[in-house]
């Protein structure tokens, strides 16, 4: 994937006017979110130039004494990488970013020095100026920001990456799930995050949101996406399971292989809309299979 400094509004389509949604291309959806207190930056994307066009569109808010806050939702590099903007000598708009602790572990980790230092060789053009920089407010299960006229409950949810949280507004019953759930599924990317991924789309499906937006999917999808990708789980389990009590041999080492042998196609588990039939083709083979996987490991292990 090819990857772009554009950042543009997403035209409000139903949520509260005070949630700002704003779009990376085809990569993200990242929030701002206006109190009477402060504006809030949930994510700065993927570098300085789409935090700093962030900023551009919260700068009209920032007035009657609002402050500047961030919340980085996890350390992924489209949800975290322009951070640099808002911390350290050089930070042109210096502001909290408000994470979970575990988020913080990960830009002290080599995994994601390597992973910039890769993608910069793969487009300087967009990476080139990115600095990995840790956020400065930290917290482990949940932190509230009280904005006056909101409240922002941040709340970890474990699974897609172990650093993930959620954020959830009561005065308006909006939830802003980030990558805890996502079309056609969030992806877990180890076997111990599955359960714990399964976990956290159980306890954002028990709030009953009456809005709900993601980082990686339709605006207008609803909270029936969190169902939906607790159903593909359910569904990925029973699939396995029913394989294994069969006493069968090894998984077969090739995707589609696998697929067929558990008789787990994608389109069986899945929704029948337009919106499942239309992804990319990865998540309904290599992705898929990866689920698969990493569920008979999990199921073994138990």
């Amino acid at each position: 994937m090819s990857h772009s400094n554009r950042l543009e509004l997403v035209h409000n389509q139903g949520w509260d006017e005070r949630i700002l949604v704003c779009r990376n291309g085809e990569l993200v959806d990242t929030f701002i979110v206006v109190t009477d207190n402060h504006v809030v930056l949930i994510d700065t994307v993927i570098n300085p130039t789409t935090a700093a066009k962030m900023v551009e569109f919260a700068q009209p808010y920032l007035t009657g004494g609002r402050s500047l806050l961030v919340v980085n939702t996890h350390a992924d590099y489209d949800h975290a990488w322009g951070n640099q903007l808002f911390v350290g000598a050089a930070a042109r708009h210096a502001a909290p970013i408000i994470a979970t602790r575990l988020c913080a572990e990960r830009f002290a980790g080599p995994k994601d020095v390597e992973t910039l230092a890769e993608f910069q060789a793969k487009e300087p053009a967009i990476f080139d100026e990115v600095k990995l920089t840790a956020p400065t407010l930290l917290f482990d299960q949940t932190l509230t920001i009280q904005g006056g006229d909101l409240s922002l409950e941040l709340f970890a949810t474990p699974g897609h990456t172990a650093d993930h949280l959620s954020i959830y507004i009561p005065e308006i019953r909006t939830l802003l799930a980030a990558d805890a759930a996502e079309l056609p599924y969030p992806f877990a990317r180890t076997v111990d995050g599955l359960p714990a991924m399964r976990a956290s789309l159980a306890k954002l499906a028990a709030l009953e949101a009456d809005y709900v937006l993601y980082c990686h999917a339709p605006v207008t999808i609803g909270r029936q996406l969190l169902n939906d990708n607790l159903a593909y789980f359910d569904a990925l389990e029973a699939h396995c399971r029913q394989w294994l009590a069969q006493s069968p041999a090894a998984p077969a080492a090739d995707d589609v292989a696998l697929i067929a042998q558990l008789g787990c196609l994608y389109d069986a588990i899945t929704p029948q809309g337009s919106a499942w039939a239309h992804v990319a083709p990865y998540y309904r083979v290599q992705g898929h299979a990866a689920q698969i996987r990493m569920m008979l490991e999990h199921l073994q292990k138990k």
